[in-house]
């Protein structure tokens, strides 16, 4: 049991106003303290699904683990019930730091976070990560990170050239982004938005850097959602799920490690 004062600020944290909060699912072991559903969560990001799938595809292990744009931390922390054996994550938004920073106290779990956006264009402090977990991260690129002055086709290579770059530092990538630049729908970075032209994009970019693992793409059953390999009878867009669900999960390995 943790400290009432540890189990109120978590809340309070929590519930912080801001662009992103109450993005993300409360991990398991959080879910006894910080009540997910006393705590109004607007949306479903489908965080349980997605981890699924991730755990499917990667033994985590054993693994170091970097999480870029973590929000509140549900990926880093479950990346730690699921074996890891440390994680680090770079997160912009103090208030979210700070929740992580005192669930991790409060329940030792080990994770280390880093309150700045990864800017990729210098090594990591940290030295090399077994897996790297950049979810729905590097579409926002010229407004969170990067050059604010880039058009959405420059947009489109610094994603391709933002996913590279991590080529060196990471055996394993997880990673997502969204139809459309900075999630703004008068901007989309695809004609006809469709997983087809985004997974073309990526194959593309990522040829000689990285092979592909998996790529998931989500799959609703009778209100049941899960991530299933790419096929032909998935790749087209079921508009019924919504943007976020039709966002494929791509899985990559480095062709240098």
């Amino acid at each position: 049991m943790i400290a009432s004062t540890d189990a109120e600020q978590l809340r309070a944290l929590y519930r912080n106003a801001s662009r992103h909060s109450q993005y993300q699912i409360m991990p398991d072991f959080l879910a006894a303290v910080v009540d997910p559903d006393a705590l109004d969560k607007k949306w479903n990001r489908y965080e349980k699904e997605r981890m699924d799938y991730i755990a499917k595809k990667i033994d985590l292990r054993g693994t170091k683990v970097l999480d870029v744009g973590g929000n509140t931390g549900y990926f880093s922390f479950e990346a730690l019930t699921h074996g890891a054996r440390e994680a680090v994550c770079y997160e912009g938004n103090p208030e979210h730091c700070e929740f992580m920073r005192v669930a991790a106290r409060a329940f030792n779990k080990r994770l280390s976070v880093k309150n700045a956006y990864m800017t990729f264009d210098a090594q990591l402090e940290e030295g090399r990560f077994d897996v790297s977990i950049v979810l729905n991260v590097l579409h926002h690129v010229g407004f969170d990170f990067g050059d604010k002055g880039i058009d959405i086709e420059e947009a489109k290579r610094y994603i391709i050239k933002n996913l590279n770059w991590f080529a060196d530092k990471t055996t394993y990538m997880v990673f997502q982004i969204g139809f459309s630049w900075m999630t703004d729908y008068n901007h989309p970075l695809f004609p006809n938005g469709t997983k087809g032209e985004m997974i073309d994009m990526v194959r593309a970019g990522i040829a000689g850097h990285w092979d592909e693992v998996g790529i998931g793409i989500a799959r609703a059953n009778e209100g049941i959602t899960v991530y299933e390999d790419l096929s032909p009878t998935n790749i087209a867009r079921e508009d019924h799920l919504g943007e976020f669900r039709n966002r494929p999960l791509f899985i990559l390995r480095s062709r240098q490690h």
